[in-house]
């Protein structure tokens, strides 16, 4: 009987050795994922920090956007202030979600007293409401002061899911900036500001576009990450521990 038992113990070692190699290359891992949350949880704190601080302070003049954009190519969410003329004829249809409705979101080309161009996000209109004769009243004509944020424009489509921009239809899925500018027929060799304003919620006339619609909301949800890849690293030291100093049965 004693001598079974002593043949027995030399065969667990390579399956005990293997558990515990199996059991710390996960160990690793989660430990690494735990730390990646960590430094996900610091970095979106910073950007939502960051954010507020940019919202929360004084509009600054489209002169100033531009320094900062060509210096950085970085003015989301920066208050700024212009004025213009609106080119409705050139408006651009972003389809999108406001408070539950769908519709879409108008960006109309302003021409600046220097005869550039920007796209201005001026609201929410109703799916049914996209043809701009069902609210002319909105349509304010002559010169008017816009104050806003400041957005970045998109590189590229940000989701393989997303449709292709329709420019025939007049229906964007993305803020293609160069495509909306490119289709709004504006002046052959019209310079284009390179990022959009969000208009505030200043009513317009008629009510509609409705402003203010830029989203901001940044969920920080590392910490629960955090919590649960380090704790299953915890339980996991728990039960190798357990494993590897308990008294083996045949003792």
């Amino acid at each position: 009987m004693s001598m079974s038992m002593s043949k027995s113990a030399p065969a667990q070692r390579p399956r005990r050795l293997l558990a515990l190699v199996l059991g710390t290359i996960v160990l690793a891992v989660l430990v690494a994922l735990g730390t990646w949350q960590v430094q996900r949880m610091y970095w979106k704190e910073a950007l939502i920090a960051q954010i507020a601080e940019r919202t929360q302070s004084e509009a600054r003049p489209l002169a100033e956007m531009e320094v900062k954009y060509r210096a950085s190519g970085d003015v989301d969410y920066w208050p700024v202030t212009l004025s213009g003329t609106f080119l409705h004829q050139g408006e651009r249809h972003f389809f999108a979600t406001w408070q539950g409705k769908s519709g879409f979101y108008v960006y109309t080309p302003l021409q600046l007293e220097d005869g550039r161009y920007v796209l201005v996000n001026r609201g929410f209109v109703p799916y049914d409401i996209k043809d701009p004769a069902k609210r002319a009243e909105g349509q304010v004509s002559g010169p008017v002061t816009i104050v806003g944020l400041a957005r970045n424009p998109l590189d590229a489509k940000p989701g393989a899911l997303l449709p292709d921009n329709d420019t025939a239809k007049n229906i964007f899925y993305w803020k293609d900036r160069a495509a909306m500018a490119s289709s709004a027929g504006l002046p052959e060799g019209a310079v284009v500001l390179p990022f959009f304003v969000d208009a505030d919620d200043a009513p317009n006339p008629g009510g509609l576009p409705i402003g203010g619609v830029t989203l901001i909301d940044m969920p920080n949800n590392h910490l629960q990450y955090v919590i649960t890849w380090y704790g299953l690293a915890a339980a996991l030291v728990g039960v190798m521990a357990f494993w590897l100093f308990r008294k083996p049965d045949h003792e």
